[in-house]
């Protein structure tokens, strides 16, 4: 569904259109920007608990990042005038007292993703989108109240697209679920494996399954997501296709299941961050993560003095991952070496998760001795970690 079909749909459910706003501040420390005339490079400053926010959305194309490219709050706000920040008692109590917020999602009917939703927010209302890109901007436009995208697999790793969009829209992480995947070869009924030639669903779902669908000697073809290629399948009725999904998307779309948990790994589990404009206020009252973004000058040892401000605390990393820079991917070393050629290296940003919530003062202690060497530093939410059994 198109962002036009969301805001049509939107148009039944949601009140009248609400005025323009700012964008919500961060009521936990967040990051305001402010540029180098050197290099164009960021510094960094943790606001105080009073925010500030200009309400711009950045919206790109491209692999890489651009740190000019980011939102950046220019002007002081009155904290009063301000939306409300969500806290996390307010969070948990929305999905107990079963508020029916409206939550978008990448794909259709039938997806990973939907379940994902529904795990969060039980008695949700799951809108699809078609694009993540459009998951971002339905939150943003206020058309849904939250958004549950994958950020990474046990399998596939992580959902690189994902990170990068983050970082281009003015949306908080406000919690996380962990959803583990069971994967089916689906097709019509009157259709057996040995009639199949070839098998549609998203390319991580085909990387999953390889060694299985090998062994079937199916040809694979990748489509968008896992429910639509079910739909296209019972669609278009085809005989020589199937396609692997979830048991949920054969129920909706009358496909049978030829075939259970076909993933190579039976620990197939996917993480999903939950999205919202406003930030939850961290707390102490249960096991929380923060996530934030860094970048970092070139030299011996740089990265190893980032990381040594959390193993100092005693705090636990999650996760780290790199993405490359948009724009100024290459920099040249400042050593002339006697007139030999400037070696050049790659300059990256860095996400890391850890556990901790940002209202430890370890937490905020790891933070600022991060800023004395840090180029540019986001944080994207504090949350409550998803301690389920999958």
């Amino acid at each position: 569904m198109a962002a036009t079909s969301i805001a049509r749909s939107a148009a039944t459910h949601l009140s009248p259109p609400l005025p323009s706003k700012p964008s919500p501040s961060d009521h936990f420390p967040r990051t305001t920007l402010k540029f180098c005339p050197k290099r164009r490079r960021c510094a960094v400053v943790l606001a105080s608990l009073h925010g500030d926010g200009n309400g711009k959305s950045h919206h790109q194309v491209g692999g890489a990042l651009d740190l000019e490219d980011l939102p950046f709050d220019d002007a002081s706000k009155d904290v009063h005038t301000l939306p409300r920040p969500l806290s996390s008692t307010f969070a948990s109590n929305s999905v107990a007292e079963g508020s029916r917020l409206r939550v978008a999602y990448q794909g259709v009917q039938g997806a990973y993703s939907e379940s994902a939703a529904q795990k969060a927010y039980p008695n949700c209302e799951a809108v699809p989108c078609e694009q993540f890109d459009t998951v971002f901007e339905a939150v943003e436009r206020w058309l849904v109240d939250r958004a549950v995208l994958p950020f990474e697999n046990s399998l596939g790793g992580s959902i690189h697209r994902n990170y990068d969009l983050i970082l281009r829209h003015s949306l908080h992480i406000v919690g996380e679920v962990k959803l583990a995947v069971r994967h089916c070869l689906l097709a019509n009924h009157g259709v057996e494996i040995q009639d199949l030639k070839r098998v549609l669903s998203h390319p991580q779902a085909l990387a999953q399954c390889e060694h299985t669908l090998t062994r079937f000697g199916l040809v694979r073809e990748a489509v968008d997501d896992t429910a639509g290629a079910a739909k296209h399948v019972a669609f278009h009725k085809l005989k020589d296709s199937g396609a692997v999904a979830s048991s949920a998307a054969a129920g909706i779309y009358g496909l049978k299941i030829l075939a259970e948990d076909i993933q190579d790994d039976s620990d197939n589990v996917t993480r999903f961050l939950v999205l919202a404009r406003e930030p939850i206020i961290p707390g102490t009252d249960r096991p929380f993560k923060t996530s934030i973004v860094f970048s970092l000058e070139e030299g011996p040892g740089v990265l190893f003095k980032a990381l040594a401000v959390f193993a100092l605390r005693q705090i636990n990393l999650t996760k780290i991952e790199s993405r490359p820079l948009r724009k100024q991917p290459l920099r040249a070393s400042d050593d002339n070496n006697g007139g030999i050629p400037k070696p050049k290296y790659f300059d990256y940003l860095f996400y890391v998760d850890f556990e901790t919530s940002m209202a430890d003062h370890n937490a905020q202690n790891a933070l600022r001795h991060l800023r004395e060497f840090a180029t540019f530093l986001r944080v994207l939410g504090s949350y409550p970690m998803d301690g389920s059994m999958l």
